[in-house]
Order: C-alpha cells, then sequence, then structure tokens
C-alpha cells in the first residue's frame, strides 16, 4: 500500500492554491510581473510595399510607441502601461502583459525614412514601408571580351 495525499491544504485556502497552481510561492506573487511582452508581428507583401502589422490593443501610440529607422533596421518599440493597478480584495489575476518591448527589422538597402508612413487604428499598428520589393538596382549583364 503506497501513501497518497489528495489535498493536505484546506480547499478555502485560496491565496495558496494560486500561487502554487500559476507561479512561484513568494511574498509579492499578487504584484504584477514586469517581464515585458513581445507584440505579435506580420509583414505582408502588398505590390511592391512591405506592410508590417503589430497587436498593440490598450497601447497609447501618442505617449508610448516610437517607430523609426536605425541602422538600417525598422525599430518599433515602447510601452505597455497598466493603468488599471488597484485590486479589490487585494486579488488579481493578470493575463495581460505589461511593459516595454522592442520589434526590429531588416530593411533594404534603398529605403530611407521617407518611404515609411505609420499608421494605427482598432489596436493595431501599421506601417507601410514603400519600394521594399522594388528592386533597387536592376541586374545588368556584362559582356565577357576575349
Amino acid at each position: 500500500m503506497s501513501n497518497l495525499a489528495l489535498w493536505s491544504r484546506p480547499a478555502w485556502d485560496t491565496d495558496r492554491w494560486l500561487r502554487d497552481f500559476f507561479g512561484p510561492a513568494s511574498a509579492d506573487w499578487f504584484k504584477p510581473v514586469n517581464t515585458g511582452f513581445s507584440p505579435a508581428a506580420e509583414i505582408v507583401k502588398d505590390g511592391d510595399d512591405a506592410v508590417v502589422r503589430l497587436e498593440l490593443p490598450g497601447v497609447d501610440v501618442d505617449k508610448d510607441v516610437n517607430v523609426e529607422v536605425d541602422g538600417g533596421r525598422l525599430v518599433i518599440h515602447g510601452e505597455h502601461r497598466d493603468e488599471h493597478s488597484e485590486d479589490k480584495d487585494g486579488r488579481t489575476l493578470r493575463e495581460i502583459r505589461y511593459g516595454s518591448f522592442r520589434r526590429s527589422f531588416q530593411l533594404p538597402p534603398h529605403v530611407t525614412g521617407e518611404a515609411i508612413a505609420a499608421s494605427y487604428d482598432a489596436g493595431v499598428l501599421t506601417v507601410r514601408v514603400a519600394g521594399a520589393y522594388a528592386p533597387a538596382n536592376q541586374a545588368q549583364r556584362i559582356a565577357i571580351t576575349k
């Protein structure tokens, strides 16, 4: 016969159950974890343009998001702030990630900042890179002399 403990704690100890189930037991378990996040992105071809879309629901893009060209890369960085940090009865279950983010995409050598436009609608940041798929220089055949 083996020793088997079905449940060693009272069922009403919800704080301990949540700590054991969802993460490491610590004194600060109910405080938000600032691990940052990486917003989901997609890149699609639209003619000669590349269109980058990032999911940023709940982010104030005017204050908290920057889109820039740095070293031949399209860099989008910012922060998703927690505006609802007050807890009712001291208990919260958080599935939304808050914190800083940074996404970076290599640009073709011929693309400059003037070819880039950004807009935000319905929680999606859209960045259009004009001419990203247009050939910078057409291939040219060189004659071989003998």
